[in-house]
């Protein structure tokens, strides 16, 4: 089995990374990673229902779809995350015990009592700090999981909180849980780059045929083709949600306004808007101009640019618009 640590702390590099050893690395795998600031969606989610999107903005927080199911998580730099690959027999792939059994050991060893509870999570005292997702086709796994270590938890609940009104879809949702941090249990306080090598020691000592591995330069320039047009592409990370519809209201200095949408493969279809708003010219040349775009702040306010919007909408704002619209 090769075994990895991963440094960059790119999002789009790392996502790109988790699957290329699927795909292109023969040999088991056990890799060690970061990420800086993101959330990672799960592969059916509907990206804008996941995230609070102006919380994102503020932070800069990259946003990944990746390549297996589940709910979203949040990543920063004091969380580690763990990757397995692994060919086998097809009744045996799925099995998340199997691979948060080696964490839990060490764990065990610094005298933290961690359990594996429900679907997929591994607790502390009931306290969730890892989730666990997996990819599988045919004989090959893909299974990664977080590992909450000294995490900003504000940033957690402030980045994947978003109104549950708004989006009304076929989209897998994120349960909500109660979260922890590793380090909070520690009798005796190691730093994460101590706590990652107890991790990647006890791999290395418990497989027989672990052996560390350094991706070559064939290894990262495939990676990096795979990050550029993929994974940092808004076609991947926000288009291929599930259609759904969206539904907002706000009241603004001109009247309230309410936006109702259809959205397929991030493309807006429908569009009516209503309102107690005061208008000269009729709105439906408006509600057609967004029709067939990206539910993408940027193309929304291209489509707006060409309208003198005051003869729409009397004291309403571009701005007001857009904001209703996520």
């Amino acid at each position: 089995m090769l075994c990895i640590k991963h440094h960059s702390t790119d999002p789009y590099f790392n996502i790109a990374t988790d699957e290329y050893i699927f795909r292109h690395l023969k040999e088991d795998c056990f890799m060690l990673w970061r990420n800086d600031n993101a959330i990672i969606v799960g592969k059916h989610q509907n990206t804008l229902a996941e995230i609070n999107l102006d919380y994102v903005k503020e932070k800069d927080i990259k946003v990944v779809r990746r390549l297996s199911g589940g709910g979203a998580v949040y990543h920063d730099l004091g969380n580690l995350n763990f990757s397995f690959t692994r060919t086998g027999d097809t009744e045996e792939m799925v099995d998340f015990q199997r691979y948060t059994k080696p964490i839990i050991d060490v764990l065990k060893t610094l005298g933290v009592d961690a359990k594996f509870e429900g679907r997929n999570d591994l607790t502390i005292e009931g306290k969730k700090f890892s989730g666990n997702a997996e990819h599988v086709v045919k004989n090959k796994i893909l299974h990664h999981g977080t590992l909450l270590f000294s995490s900003e938890v504000t940033d957690i609940s402030g980045a994947l909180k978003v109104n549950p009104l708004k989006y009304k879809g076929r989209g897998v949702k994120s349960v909500p849980n109660r979260v922890t941090n590793i380090s909070e249990h520690l009798k005796e306080k190691i730093t994460l780059d101590e706590f990652t090598d107890k991790v990647m020691d006890y791999i290395t000592s418990t497989f027989a045929d672990a052996r560390m591995y350094e991706f070559t330069p064939e290894d990262l320039k495939v990676i990096q083709k795979l990050r550029d047009e993929k994974y940092s592409t808004w076609e991947w990370n926000f288009g291929y949600s599930p259609d759904y519809d969206f539904k907002q209201g706000a009241r603004t200095s001109g009247g309230t306004i309410e936006m109702n949408m259809n959205v397929s493969k991030g493309i807006i279809r429908d569009v009516k808007i209503t309102g107690d708003f005061f208008h000269i010219k009729d709105i439906e040349v408006i509600e057609r101009a967004l029709e067939n775009i990206k539910h993408e702040e940027q193309a929304i306010r291209q489509a707006l640019n060409q309208f003198d919007l005051s003869q729409y909408f009397n004291n309403i704002t571009q701005d007001d618009l857009v904001a209703i619209m996520f």
